[in-house]
């Protein structure tokens, strides 16, 4: 066996740091878990691993947090098809840099921690809540603030409603097109003779 193929030892211990931290990260845990990437969820994770060790190995210039978010990010919705806009990512990435920095030193303290965590945790379920989304944070623009918004001034006030029923119980309904649609008996109006 030739020794020289053998990674050196620091970048041993950067990729068991790396296989910790991410087998820790929330969000991968609830993935992975729930089966968000198929049935080789785990392994997508240890290939990711992979991937952020080579990223590292592979570069003259070591990358730093932002690429690692981003190539975090781009996985996880590539391979697991999750968007991920908690902020998760962005302290994983800050994570596994600091402990690219550390293996380099020869400190091994970041990856101790992360294993010892991730030992913790091993067997135990990702707790997941779900939380129902609302029609307003369906389409919810993060670049606008209320302070910008104008409101559309009211020219009147709405009449008071004595009672909600159904729609199809009620006189008639208005439609997006430009006519108005009415119950067999009820009276035909003049849409144009009204100001």
């Amino acid at each position: 066996m030739d020794v020289s193929a053998s990674p050196p030892p620091s970048s041993v211990l950067f990729a068991r740091g790396v296989i910790a931290r991410l087998s820790i990260w929330y969000t991968l845990r609830i993935a992975v878990q729930e089966g968000w990437g198929g049935h080789g969820a785990a392994e997508k994770r240890t290939w990711l691993a992979s991937v952020i060790v080579d990223t590292f190995e592979e570069q003259s210039q070591t990358p730093d947090d932002q690429y690692i978010e981003e190539l975090l990010l781009q996985i996880m919705a590539d391979e697991y098809e999750a968007i991920v806009e908690d902020g998760s990512a962005e302290s994983v990435a800050q994570d596994i840099v600091r402990m690219w920095e550390e293996t380099r030193a020869g400190k091994a303290d970041a990856v101790i921690k992360y294993e010892q965590l991730a030992q913790n945790i091993k067997g135990s379920k990702a707790e997941v809540q779900l939380v129902p989304q609302t029609e307003d944070d369906e389409w919810e623009d993060d670049n606008s603030s209320d302070e910008d918004e104008e409101e559309v001034p009211q020219l009147l006030q709405p009449r008071p409603q004595k009672k909600t029923e159904p729609e199809e119980m009620r006189p008639y309904s208005v439609s997006y097109t430009p006519h108005v649609t009415y119950p067999t008996h009820a009276k035909r109006l003049d849409l144009a003779s009204i100001p």
